[in-house]
């Protein structure tokens, strides 16, 4: 029995606008330190490599380091404060609940693979009222791997009842462009995510700048390069 097209989704900046209660916790942990808090608009791009990155860059713009134990226990104190607060103001990207019912009744199935934690993920789709769509939830402690590992790619597709050849990716950063890379899955980039990079520069399959347009790209990115 041929497997279902598979759609895979990153998650911060991709499907939900999460900037906002993770820079509050981030600001959280940070002035716990006595540092300054970072503003939203700011510090987007910041978000989207994990909680430890997040703070590591966090410190960055303040102008301090500290151990890595240091920030071992402001990354859990992180993760404990934005548990409590994860959809305090995270919310769905415009238009992704449209695209998805468009896509599902195409026969299109979904899949998160995050650089969040699994259960972060899973907490944060299920207080949106999401988390029923998706056939597998897989964080950066689901299988060990973080993207760009292909290993996360790869199984997150296997878990979700999918193949590689019949899987696309959308995300909005280097990772997500590099895990599709060495996973070979076309990848479809949005630019209105967090990446410090702009996602044009690292050249994804297709681009889409609103959520409804993706029906559209999908049709594009299978049209040069069908999925078996």
């Amino acid at each position: 029995m041929t497997a279902p097209p598979l759609i895979v989704f990153d998650l911060d900046g991709t499907l939900v606008d999460s900037a906002p209660d993770l820079i509050g916790a981030l600001n959280f942990v940070l002035g716990r330190e006595g540092l300054a808090p970072v503003p939203v608009k700011s510090a987007r791009k910041l978000v989207g490599a994990g909680a430890r990155a997040l703070i590591e860059r966090g410190l960055e713009l303040e102008g301090r380091t500290m151990s890595p134990d240091r920030i071992s226990q402001l990354t859990g104190d992180f993760i404990s404060y934005y548990a409590d607060h994860i959809a305090d103001e995270t919310r769905p990207f415009d238009g992704v609940e449209a695209t998805l019912d468009e896509l599902s009744a195409r026969g299109f199935k979904f899949a998160v693979c995050t650089n969040k934690l699994e259960w972060l993920s899973k907490r944060l789709l299920d207080r949106l009222s999401l988390a029923s769509r998706f056939e597998a939830i897989c964080g950066a402690d689901t299988f060990g791997v973080q993207k760009p590992d292909p290993i996360i790619l790869k199984q997150t597709i296997a878990q979700a009842g999918g193949t590689v050849s019949a899987s696309i990716m959308i995300g909005d950063s280097g990772p997500d462009v590099g895990v599709a890379r060495r996973a070979g899955v076309p990848v479809i980039g949005v630019d209105f995510g967090y990446t410090p990079v702009s996602i044009a520069e690292l050249e994804p399959d297709a681009m889409i700048s609103h959520m409804r347009d993706l029906p559209h790209a999908v049709d594009r990115v299978l049209a040069s390069r069908p999925i078996a």
